[in-house]
């Protein structure tokens, strides 16, 4: 017998298991015995899907986010921590809080990213997916893979958010983030010019908008740190919101409905950087149309000679040549 039929047989076992108990939990034997088995697999020198150390960092990423929400309830229709997600709301926030976007409902969850073969080949950070009800077609419930046979789950009302051992093999499993190897060192997230700490979490995000539309992920995250100091949730005293502080009529246009959602406002920020950069040619006037209105630039035939737009092209100019 190989190695993966080994590795799918113990999750076969492990999914019998779990439902001869009357809870999701294992009874003491029953753990002892799954314990037993990934410590015989794991001796064997398998540490790819299963294993703890296989994945990449982006995929461990995954797991420790969603590790953030253990403990909230569940809530049909969640999407609010505050309030309580169901299996797909907590998918979905823990992916975007990480730079993806993902679709909202559990079945067009489980057709993003790319397929994984079997629980053999998992690895952290990927999505588990059942088809569990005959009442609808497609996909009913997903989790986040954590390796060793376990998964976090939004379950159903009644529980809250829990780590458990992988039921059954499940209908669907999709890999979103970029492959692992075991045993190598994964991708870091990028570096982009004054990313403090508080502000890495919105790196993919960067990047990704910016692979998107064209716009270079620095110059992102160059407005970014000048416009909120990172902070998704700023209001400024003209009314501009969010992230990359985006007017409402702005958003509007650019179809951002929520501009302190970052994905949505570092999306349409680039649309609207890479506007800028065709209509004017430069990257210091798509600047100053950024801050001060195209309107303006074309007025005065360049940088207007506002201080306040003056100082901000200057700064984000800065910036940039000192990521160079």
């Amino acid at each position: 017998m190989s190695v993966a039929d080994v590795t799918s047989r113990i999750s076969e076992i492990q999914g019998q298991l779990s439902l001869l108990a009357p809870t999701p939990s294992l009874s003491t034997g029953q753990a002892a015995f799954s314990a037993a088995l990934e410590g015989a697999l794991l001796d064997a020198g398998t540490t790819g899907g299963t294993g703890a150390s296989g994945g990449s960092a982006e995929g461990q990423a995954v797991v420790d986010e969603a590790k953030k929400y253990l403990g909230i309830p569940y809530v049909w229709g969640g999407t609010d921590p505050s309030k309580g997600l169901d299996c797909s709301g907590l998918v979905q926030l823990v992916y975007r809080n990480l730079g993806y976007e993902l679709p909202r409902v559990s079945y067009q969850q489980a057709a993003a990213g790319r397929p994984v073969a079997s629980m053999a080949q998992a690895q952290p950070g990927d999505l588990l997916a059942w088809d569990n009800s005959s009442r609808n077609k497609g996909v009913d419930h997903i989790a986040i893979y954590i390796g060793n046979g376990k998964m976090i789950e939004a379950p159903r009302t009644g529980l809250d958010v829990r780590i458990i051992d992988v039921p059954t093999t499940p209908d669907v499993i999709r890999r979103i983030v970029p492959d692992g190897v075991a045993g190598t060192q994964a991708t870091a997230l990028p570096t982009l010019p004054g990313l403090p700490a508080d502000g890495a979490a919105f790196a993919q995000l960067f990047t990704n908008a910016g692979a998107a539309h064209g716009v270079s992920p620095a110059l992102l995250a160059a407005v970014a740190r000048q416009e909120s100091g990172f902070d998704p949730n700023a209001v400024s005293s003209a009314g501009a919101q969010g992230l990359m502080q985006l007017m409402p009529a702005t958003a509007q246009g650019l179809g951002v409905t929520n501009s302190f959602d970052p994905g949505q406002a570092v999306d349409g920020a680039a649309r609207l950087l890479r506007d800028l950069l065709d209509r004017f040619g430069s990257t210091d006037l798509a600047l100053a149309a950024y801050n001060a209105g195209p309107g303006a630039v074309m007025r005065h035939g360049g940088i207007p000679p506002y201080q306040e737009t003056q100082n901000y092209v200057r700064s984000i100019m800065a910036m940039l040549e000192g990521a160079r």
